[in-house]
């Protein structure tokens, strides 16, 4: 999936019990997709914590946010309710296929900790179009982009009218 490229649908049960789709999405600018590895993962915790910290700035922006995994129902229950991330969405039960479409990564179970198979992260924002603007997608845990750094990109994007880069 290259840059100005419709993005597939992703359609998927939130641990409040409704369900969200991304085509069912009317943010006003963009939409940030962060898939994370799962309840196991300690960086995804920070991650996602630290994202929701920056939920107002998003919201400001015109950035609709949402996380996903591959974690079962209980696992993403869990993690909502142990991690500060009370007003971040959390998507959970994240099929292979839905996570091959996204171009994510997967690794296999190396502890009683871990799934079975989980997926490795990724960062999408989506133009309101349902276009690709930016992806950012890890084969390990680490070098996540940080959530204050992708405000400031926004905010330079926006403000010089920057198209998106990396389609040809």
């Amino acid at each position: 999936m290259k840059p100005t490229q419709q993005t597939p649908n992703l359609e998927i049960n939130l641990i409040n019990d409704t369900t969200w789709s991304l085509d069912k999405q009317h943010p006003e600018k963009y939409t940030l997709v962060i898939f994370y590895r799962g309840l196991h993962c300690p960086v995804c915790k920070k991650q996602l914590e630290n994202v929701t910290k920056h939920l107002d700035e998003l919201e400001e922006r015109g950035i609709n946010v949402i996380a996903v995994s591959m974690d079962s129902e209980k696992r993403a229950k869990k993690a909502g309710s142990s991690w500060n991330v009370e007003k971040l969405p959390i998507g959970y039960g994240l099929k292979r296929e839905a996570a091959e479409q996204w171009g994510l990564y997967f690794s296999k179970g190396i502890s009683d900790k871990e799934p079975d198979l989980f997926s490795e992260p990724g960062m999408f924002l989506i133009k309101a179009d349902g276009t690709l603007y930016f992806s950012s997608v890890q084969t390990m845990p680490f070098t996540r982009p940080r959530i204050d750094a992708v405000i400031k990109a926004v905010d330079f994007v926006e403000e010089k009218n920057y198209p998106a880069r990396g389609e040809d």
